[in-house]
């Protein structure tokens, strides 16, 4: 297990912070200091409060629990724009109640992702009916309108997903794959980005993959080699056929952070029953009737994902791990890769993962009071703080590793 020490180098800062009231120091005082938020970005799928968000539930107590264990954990959700079911009907985008559910987690302060952009799954079927350069147009043109629709609300984004197969996909026929078989996986690239960057160019950009081999490493030379500029890489994690493990994964990390971009771990999974067969190749080829959460493989999930936890956090590159799903009900593929059980209740997982992300990397509200002359510490992890003082509160970000040195004014 990664020591604790790896992860507060890159994560912690502390700080000398002045309070002062009416510009002189508040001296002896007893305060609370609570963490607010981390800068780390622990995220989730959101796509289970689309109904919620829009006062359209039909169980909306379920919602609210789902919810509140969300946010015990949480601060940054993926929204689904699968073209496919965003745009089944042409000219017909589900734009009002995705930009509801943005709108409502971005109030609750928390960051939204959208994903994807360009797809060869789950895409338009509607695109089969055009030739390659019209797909083009139209998929270019997709992009900027959601780009432009969401800025501000979304600005970070899986731009494309999946380029190092997306020319070969041979399941089933589709337009973007015609289409990148035709003008090949850089210039692809290359469209897609400069369609994005173009609509929102503060935008955080990611090119995102499962293929963690010299294939994906190539492809990103390529493009990095021809000009597109890239601000993260998306490395998907199912681990349906078992635990990567931290020499696995240290490994990629080195791989991939060689480039010196930012890493997101955009898709995590880690199941907590029966490990797929090795023999499987493509994932989505393992259909079966069942797949149950058991005692044993609860005990061995809560035990990985604490690992895999350390082991992200510790790299310095990484900026965001996201897990693909809440709950086993409606997991992909019906794996039982949630971190809360089909009827609601979290698993061990849940515990583990709550007790490092708020008690070992956070700070719980906390009783302390400054000294004589108005002067208090604060040790943390990076991210966004309060200090409260009878009804007074004062805001700071702990936003650099390292010292700091504050005064701050109780409003």
């Amino acid at each position: 297990m990664t020591e604790t020490s790896d992860v507060r180098r890159h994560r912690a800062a502390n700080a000398e912070i002045t309070l002062t009231l009416d510009g002189e120091p508040l001296a002896g005082a007893e305060v609370e200091l609570r963490q607010v938020k981390h800068r780390f970005l622990f995220g989730c799928t959101g796509f289970e409060f689309l109904d919620y968000a829009s006062g359209t539930s039909a169980q909306p107590e379920r919602d609210e629990r789902t919810l509140e264990l969300w946010e015990g954990l949480f601060n940054f959700a993926t929204l689904p724009f699968y073209w496919g079911r965003f745009e089944p009907e042409r000219g017909k985008p589900d734009t009002d109640r995705l930009l509801t559910a943005a709108e409502w987690l971005t109030g609750r302060g928390h960051t939204v992702k959208g994903h994807p952009l360009a797809w060869h799954t789950v895409t338009a079927p509607w695109l089969l009916d055009l030739d390659n350069a019209a797909i083009a147009e139209v998929q270019t043109d997709r992009i900027r309108r959601e780009t432009s629709a969401f800025a501000g609300v979304i600005d970070t984004w899986d731009v494309i997903n999946e380029v190092v197969i997306m020319p070969i996909f041979d399941k089933y026929d589709n337009g973007i794959t015609r289409l990148c078989r035709d003008i090949g996986r850089i210039p692809m690239v290359r469209m897609v980005f400069d369609a994005a960057r173009e609509a929102n160019p503060n935008a955080v950009l990611l090119l995102n993959d499962f293929d963690m081999s010299a294939a994906f490493e190539c492809l990103i030379e390529g493009v990095l080699e021809a000009g597109v500029r890239i601000d993260a890489l998306g490395l998907q994690s199912h681990m349906h056929q078992g635990y990567w493990g931290e020499e696995k994964t240290l490994a990629i990390l080195d791989r991939f952070s060689r480039y010196g971009l930012p890493i997101h771990f955009t898709e995590t999974t880690i199941v907590s029953g029966e490990i797929m067969p090795p023999e499987i190749v493509d994932l989505n080829d393992h259909q079966v009737d069942s797949w149950p959460s058991t005692p044993e493989g609860e005990a061995r999930q809560a035990d990985e994902i604490e690992r895999h936890y350390r082991t992200l956090v510790s790299h310095p590159s990484v900026e965001a791990i996201t897990y693909w799903g809440m709950g086993d009900a409606g997991m992909w593929l019906n794996a039982p890769g949630g971190l809360v059980r089909a009827d609601g209740t979290p698993k061990p997982s849940y515990d583990r993962l709550h007790r490092l992300v708020n008690e070992e990397w956070g700070l719980p509200a906390t009783k302390t009071a400054t000294d004589a002359e108005g002067r208090l510490r604060c040790d943390g992890f990076l991210g966004d703080y309060a200090i409260t003082w009878r009804d007074r509160e004062v805001g700071f970000a702990l936003d650099a590793a390292g010292e700091q040195r504050l005064t701050l004014e109780l409003g």
